[in-house]
């Protein structure tokens, strides 16, 4: 009895240990990035990563002075991707794009993704619900 009681006792702990772990990797809006900071980038997808808990969009900005950057945007996870209408032949390399979303807070070139607009117009949202992002980009719309 005293046996089934310790090995109960540690799988609770084990579990709870590994809910723990789980909530901790997964991080609110405002603690990666900058509300007051929106970005609008055009270029060309280079990668999409599938990935939980988040997905990352990858792509090619051309810079005024003709460089290229490399930039990544976290979008929601690819169950609520998939239910908005992405699918995994949405975004292949080469794929041109603008994503409106808001600069990490370490400055570097990763942000979060809010919309994405093809070339045809069509918009697609990318971002997570629930995170304490910003609902609307536009100067305007926060004015309301």
């Amino acid at each position: 009895m005293r046996t089934k009681l310790v090995v109960m006792g540690l799988g609770v702990g084990l579990f709870l240990a590994g809910a723990q772990t789980a909530i901790q990797a997964h991080h609110a809006f405002a603690a990666e990035f900058d509300a007051n900071k929106p970005v609008t980038m055009k270029g060309t997808v280079t990668r999409m990563e599938w990935v939980n808990p988040h997905v990352w969009l990858h792509m090619d900005v051309k810079q005024a002075d003709g460089t290229v950057q490399n930039w990544a945007f976290e979008a929601g996870t690819p169950n609520v991707l998939f239910r908005r209408g992405f699918t995994k032949d949405s975004l292949l390399p080469g794929t041109e794009v603008q994503v409106d979303g808001y600069q990490a807070k370490d400055g570097s070139r990763r942000a979060n993704g809010r919309d994405l607009t093809f070339a045809d117009g069509k918009k697609l949202f990318m971002g997570s619900s629930g995170t304490g992002a910003p609902y609307e980009l536009s100067p305007e719309a926060q004015k309301k």
